[in-house]
């Protein structure tokens, strides 16, 4: 049985099962990154979800359609495997918004994206699914029958149909596990405070980071997510106003604990496929972060076990590496994407970004 508001909006915010299921769609891409960026560096996953949380309900409601609010994968995935530190990873967090915020007033969206080139920024997500593989297979030796028991789930659940959902189950046994060996958290509310976790760090590094994640964030969180506003929803919804969401996002989540977040096209489309048709979905889902920030205490964080946070990891890797290549379709694209990759893992995200942009340019001006 759905629930509807009763006001003129009332087609845009609907309660129903699917709508709940649908929002489990975006939490796929959402939790065990954090859960992963928690265990893995001095942020605070309490407030971590509150972000998540208040801003999953905001653009439910702004937008009224299930928009997707997601970690900025480059980012997070370069704190998880120690390339940026949490001090780091919340300045990049805020110079991507104040970007994000201006490049969408002035409507530069597109213009971004054509000088950078979607070969690039394609590269710079092998890069990233490549670091998150290495730094999987490192967690994953903590207990290799522990990992070896979490990818037989995960491919069980693959054959049977729900390969979306494995990451979800795999979260769940770990978290079964932490509760049985640090026992049941009591419910406590996240301190208000600027900076729970350490103020910005403006460093090379940061600077570096922003650079890549902003051409992941325009071509896939903006103008993906613009496209499939329209051909899963119907909805005319500018790439420059998806920019400008963003920023917000970005400028006000940092400072009270949060991460970098982005309208990622993945989780518009995992809403999608789970049955989400409003922004029901998103206020369900955003009481539900908030719901499990009360108890997500260190302990229990603590308690997770590493080998299954490997198998996480390997999961959103593998899954981040196919949709870089699941747009390439022809020789000199592949072999940009794979270089900037290849670079990326081995000497420096930012650095590799830099190079493939360079080399985008000089062969289009050769075609």
């Amino acid at each position: 049985m759905a629930y509807s508001t009763g006001s003129e909006t009332s087609r845009d915010l609907e309660f129903s099962t699917s709508e709940l299921t649908g929002a489990l769609g975006d939490s796929v891409t959402v939790l065990p990154l954090v859960v992963a960026l928690a265990a893995t560096t001095s942020v605070s996953l309490p407030h971590v979800l509150v972000g998540f949380g208040v801003f999953q309900i905001v653009w439910g409601l702004y937008y009224g359609m299930p928009l997707s609010v997601e970690p900025m994968k480059a980012l997070i995935g370069l704190a998880i495997v120690g390339s940026l530190s949490y001090p780091e990873l919340a300045a990049a967090g805020l110079l991507a918004g104040v970007v994000l915020l201006v490049v969408g007033r002035l409507g530069l969206v597109g213009e971004v994206q054509r000088v950078v080139g979607e070969p690039v920024i394609r590269g710079v997500q092998f890069a990233v699914a490549l670091l998150l593989l290495e730094s999987a297979v490192g967690l994953s030796l903590e207990s290799l029958p522990i990992a070896a028991a979490g990818l037989a789930v995960v491919a069980v659940l693959v054959l049977v149909g729900y390969r979306q959902s494995s990451v979800l189950v795999v979260l769940l046994l770990g978290g079964i596990v932490a509760v049985a060996t640090a026992g049941a958290p009591t419910p406590r509310v996240p301190e208000l405070a600027l900076f729970p976790a350490g103020g910005p760090a403006f460093s090379t590094g940061a600077l570096e980071a922003t650079v890549a994640q902003l051409g992941m964030t325009i071509g896939n969180a903006a103008i993906a997510t613009a496209l499939l506003c329209g051909d899963l929803y119907d909805r005319d919804v500018r790439a420059d106003d998806l920019s400008q969401s963003m920023g917000v996002t970005c400028l006000a989540a940092v400072p009270i604990g949060g991460v970098p977040m982005c309208h990622g096209s993945g989780g518009l489309a995992g809403k999608y496929a789970f049955g989400a048709r409003t922004g029901g979905a998103n206020v369900l889902l955003g009481i539900g972060y908030l719901a499990l920030a009360l108890v997500a205490a260190g302990a229990l964080l603590a308690a997770f076990p590493l080998a299954l946070l490997g198998v996480l990891l390997v999961v959103v890797a593998l899954e981040l590496g196919r949709a870089a290549f699941a747009p390439v379709d022809d020789g000199r694209a592949l072999a940009l994407v794979v270089g900037v990759g290849i670079v990326g893992l081995a000497v420096n995200v930012g650095v590799a970004f830099v190079l493939g942009a360079v080399v985008f340019w000089l062969l289009s001006r050769r075609s």
